[in-house]
C-alpha cells in the first residue's frame, strides 16, 4: 500500500488540532515585506543562524504541550523554519513576564544539554540552551526533542507578539544548530500533517497524520523539489489573461507568512495595476490571480488575495500580494497563508509531496 492511500485510510485515527487566528493589522502586512527578505535570504547567505522576523507577524497559532507533565505553549506551527523553541523560567527579560514559560525543573522527562542556541532577527535576537524533553501537539502525537530554551529576549517585536515559541515545521537541512526537527524524532509511521486555515477563528485547524478526505477533495500532489523549504516546481503565474514565465522559481508553501511574496521581478508584473480600494467596494472587478505548480493551474480571486482588514468598526482593504527586494539568485516565490486559505494543503513527508486541496461543497471547481 502507497503512503497516500495510506494516509487517506488513517485519516479516522489522526488527531484535529485547533488552530487559532489572530487578527492582523496594517502595521503588520506592510511590516512582512523586509521580515520576509530577512527569513528567506539570510537562510540562503546567513549560515545556520536564520533570521526569521516574519514570525512576529504570524496570523495563526497552536497549543503544544511540553515536558511531564505537560506545560501548555501558543506556538507557530511554521513551514519555513525546522526548530521549536520556548521562553525559560529562567529569562527575565520584560517579553517573559507576560508569556508561557518552560520551566524544565518541573518536568520529570527534561533532561539537560546545555549546547547554546541562537537565533539573530532583524530586529532582535534570542539566545538560551538546547533542552531536551517530550513535545506534544497532541495526546498521541508527541515526539521526544532537543529544543531551544530560550533566557534572553532582545527587541521589540517580542513585546507585541502573542505567541510563546515555535514549532518548526520545515527539513533539517535548516534546521538552527541541525538540532532534529519534530517529524525527525516522531516515531509514528505516518509522518504528514495538513492545514485548514478559515478566516473564521473558531474554523481553522490541522490535521495530524493524514489530511480531512471527508470533507475536501485533492486537486493534485507535487513533488518537493528542494528539501529545505517545502519547495514546488512553479511554471507559469498570470493575472487574468497575462501570463509570465515563472519556470526558474520554486514555490514556497509557507503557513509562518500570511502573504504572497516573491522577487521584484517576477511579482511585479503580477501586481501591475492592481489598484484595491481601500474601502473594499472594487473587489468584484479586479482580475484573477493563477499559480501554475507543475502543470495545475491553481486561481486566486481578488476575494482571495486582497485582506479585509477591520479596525474598530471600519474595513479597510490592502493587497495581500508583494514583492521584495531580493538579491539575484533568490528564485522562490512564498506561497503563505493567502494562497493557503484557498487551498488547504497536506505536507507528507512519506513521500516529499504537498496535495492542496478545496472543500467537496465548491461547485466551481472540477476534479479529474
Amino acid at each position: 500500500m502507497n503512503y497516500a492511500i495510506a494516509a487517506l485510510l488513517a485519516v479516522t485515527a489522526a488527531d484535529r488540532i485547533p488552530v487559532k487566528k489572530e487578527a492582523l493589522t496594517m502595521d503588520k502586512i506592510y511590516g512582512q515585506k523586509k521580515s520576509l527578505e530577512q527569513k528567506y535570504v539570510a537562510s540562503m547567505y546567513g549560515g545556520e543562524h536564520i533570521s526569521v522576523t516574519d514570525f512576529m507577524n504570524a496570523q495563526y497559532f497552536i497549543e503544544v504541550e511540553v515536558g511531564t507533565p505537560g506545560q501548555k505553549f501558543t506556538v507557530v506551527p511554521d513551514t519555513g523554519s525546522s526548530n521549536l523553541w520556548l521562553y525559560s523560567k529562567s529569562c527575565w527579560a520584560v517579553p517573559c513576564w507576560y508569556h508561557a514559560l518552560y520551566d524544565h525543573k518541573a518536568s520529570s522527562s527534561y533532561t539537560s544539554d546545555g549546547q547554546a542556541f541562537d537565533i539573530t532577527y532583524g530586529s532582535g535576537s534570542i539566545t538560551g540552551t538546547v533542552s531536551k524533553d517530550i513535545a506534544a501537539i497532541s495526546s498521541d502525537i508527541t515526539a521526544p526533542m532537543s529544543f531551544g530554551e530560550i533566557t534572553g529576549v532582545k527587541g521589540l517585536a517580542f513585546y507585541t507578539s502573542k505567541m510563546s515559541g515555535i514549532l518548526g515545521l520545515g527539513y533539517d537541512t535548516i534546521s538552527v544548530d541541525k538540532l532534529p526537527t519534530f517529524f525527525d524524532a516522531y516515531t509514528g509511521a505516518d509522518k504528514s500533517f495538513s492545514f485548514y486555515l478559515k478566516n473564521n477563528p473558531d474554523e481553522s485547524y490541522m490535521v495530524i497524520p493524514g489530511m480531512d478526505s471527508e470533507n475536501y477533495a485533492t486537486i493534485d500532489t507535487h513533488p518537493v523539489v528542494q528539501q529545505a523549504y517545502w519547495a514546488l516546481k512553479l511554471n507559469t503565474i498570470a493575472q487574468g489573461d497575462k501570463k509570465t514565465d515563472a519556470s526558474k522559481y520554486l514555490a514556497v508553501i509557507d503557513s509562518g507568512t500570511s502573504l504572497i511574496a516573491g522577487p521584484k521581478e517576477i511579482v511585479d508584473p503580477l501586481i501591475d495595476g492592481l489598484l484595491v480600494d481601500q474601502n473594499c467596494d472594487n473587489l468584484d472587478d479586479l482580475p484573477t490571480m493563477t499559480f501554475t505548480i507543475d502543470d495545475t493551474d491553481y486561481v486566486l480571486t481578488a476575494h482571495d488575495y486582497v485582506l479585509q482588514i477591520t479596525q474598530g468598526s471600519s474595513t479597510q482593504c490592502i493587497l495581500g500580494v508583494q514583492s521584495l527586494a531580493a538579491p539575484e539568485g533568490f528564485n522562490y516565490i512564498i506561497l503563505g497563508d493567502v494562497f493557503m486559505r484557498k487551498y488547504p494543503s497536506y505536507f507528507n513527508l512519506n513521500d516529499n509531496t504537498v496535495s492542496f486541496q478545496v472543500a467537496k461543497a465548491d461547485p466551481s471547481v472540477f476534479f479529474q
